[in-house]
């Protein structure tokens, strides 16, 4: 009995001390991936900016009248010389041609006092009037000829007053403010319509003066969208040569290339100034992800696994990398697609 409950004991013991047989995992997923390097990159001064254009207007009423068409709204592009405002031009036209009248009276007077000075010239040779008679012929003759070219530049004014009652575009670009609707009672000065023209845009950023001599020096810039996620090399820099007392900081400008899409005016920027060159671990932008206070990477192992691993960045980098201070070494690999790396890791 004592033995049969000693085997029993020593079968129990045994099938709980059995482990269950591992797992196989499942095949690594190919992962689009690129391999940390140290490379010689442009080291760079930041600076906050914003984006402002290098051409925008505000069109104004330049004659009173009642608003008739507004043939634009906010976001419409607009082109060159097309008409975007109409005011009433009935009183305009009207004092046309009052203008009108006034010059072909005046030149029915011309002509009678041309014709009346050819007559006392002939009387006078004939010495049937005298030299006084002949010079009051002459005054009024001259006199009807001020009073014609002084009618005639008044119809002119008229006429160009006219031409004030429809607005076209000074330039090709986007409206970006409607001051006006139709009905409404336009006033010499009321603004009507604000654009700008996307194709000359630039970047202005506030620098401090102890930091203008190496940017004059090297005179390579970037300007950084972070919205967008872009990176565009400044095509000009220029700077304004005054500095406000309060800050002790310099305005500079960087016009940004007219291929640049889906910048407008106001929106914030960060301008990179270089200020030499030095070699840094970079990692692909792309290859970065942050959740909350967590940054990134997914590391691909030698069997093509990816395993999440926590990084510190720098400030430096490129158009394509960033700088790395720690948690990743030269020559390993990491995944482009973070969310696909993840949802591998899961599986």
């Amino acid at each position: 009995m004592t033995r049969l409950l000693a085997l029993t004991v020593f079968a129990v013991l045994a099938a709980c001390g059995e482990q269950p047989a591992p797992q196989a995992r499942p095949p690594a997923v190919a992962l689009p991936s690129a391999v940390v390097e140290a490379r010689e990159i442009d080291l760079a001064y930041t600076a906050e900016a914003v984006v402002e254009a290098v051409r925008q207007s505000t069109v104004a009423a330049q004659i009173a009248g009642r608003v008739v068409e507004v043939r634009f709204d906010v976001g419409d592009a607009v082109k060159k010389g097309e008409v975007i405002v109409r005011i009433d031009e009935r009183a305009a036209t009207q004092a046309v041609a009052a203008s009108t009248a006034q010059v072909q009276e005046a030149q029915a007077t011309l002509a009678n006092a041309r014709a009346q000075y050819e007559r006392s010239k002939q009387l006078a040779a004939q010495n049937f009037i005298s030299a006084a008679g002949l010079e009051k012929a002459e005054t009024d003759y001259k006199a009807a000829q001020a009073r014609v070219s002084s009618i005639i530049a008044g119809a002119g004014q008229a006429s160009t007053e006219r031409s004030f009652a429809t607005i076209v575009a000074p330039y090709s670009g986007v409206v970006s403010a409607r001051h006006v609707e139709v009905g409404e009672m336009a006033t010499p000065g009321k603004p009507l319509m604000t654009g700008f023209d996307p194709s000359s845009l630039r970047v202005v950023a506030n620098v401090p003066q102890a930091q203008m001599s190496v940017i004059q020096t090297l005179g390579k810039a970037w300007v950084e969208i972070p919205a967008l996620g872009k990176r565009i090399e400044a095509k000009q820099i220029t700077v304004v040569p005054s500095a406000d007392p309060r800050t002790h900081t310099t305005r500079v400008r960087l016009d940004l290339p007219v291929d640049v899409s889906g910048i407008y005016p106001g929106v914030f920027a960060r301008a990179h100034f270089s200020t030499g060159r030095a070699t840094r671990l970079l990692v692909p932008r792309a290859a970065v992800f942050r959740r909350s206070e967590v940054t990134a990477v997914y590391v691909i192992d030698a069997q093509g696994y990816s395993l999440l691993r926590q990084v510190r960045l720098g400030a430096a980098g490129d158009v394509d990398g960033i700088e790395v201070l720690s948690g990743l070494k030269p020559g390993e690999r990491v995944a482009l697609e973070p969310v696909k790396a993840g949802i591998a890791q899961l599986r």
